[in-house]
């Protein structure tokens, strides 16, 4: 997997965790690293777009609110998060967990922050899922005799 490909793993992961997760398990890994913003954490919106049936011509379907934050770590490592919502902390600590991803932290954030919220979100997909075919209705055709 290619560093692009892994990053934009975890900055996706972080934007879906939910704010109050990411903050327990930022608060818990105890880092407080040296930081200044390039782009304090601001709210806007943009514009979500769909496609019907997903192969269709893609229309938009509304505007979302997000809140971005770019900062730059004491050792010059910049991080960026984008998060759905008004939660200025949520997008800091998403920028400050994708720039200590670029360094020798890596793993620790990996296991104390990522590792968990990857797991947090199988499970949440999972009983989604359980509850979506709890649902499921099974439609058959009988064949008639003379087809």
């Amino acid at each position: 997997m290619s560093k692009e490909t892994e990053r934009k793993g975890w900055m996706g992961l972080l934007a879906r965790a939910p704010a109050a997760e990411v903050h327990r398990l930022w608060s818990e890994s105890g880092l407080t690293p040296d930081h200044a913003y390039l782009r304090a954490p601001e709210v806007g919106g943009v514009m979500v777009r769909g496609r019907a049936g997903a192969t269709g011509a893609a229309f938009n379907l509304g505007e979302m609110t997000v809140t971005r934050c770019a900062l730059q770590l004491g050792d010059g490592r910049v991080g960026h998060g984008y998060v759905q919502g008004r939660d200025k902390r949520h997008a800091t600590q998403a920028a400050l967990i994708d720039a200590l991803m670029q360094g020798a932290e890596a793993a620790m954030i990996r296991a104390q922050i990522l590792t968990p919220l990857t797991e947090a979100e199988t499970t949440r997909r999972q009983t989604r899922a359980a509850r979506a075919a709890a649902t499921k209705v099974d439609f058959f055709t009988l064949v008639r005799g003379e087809d």
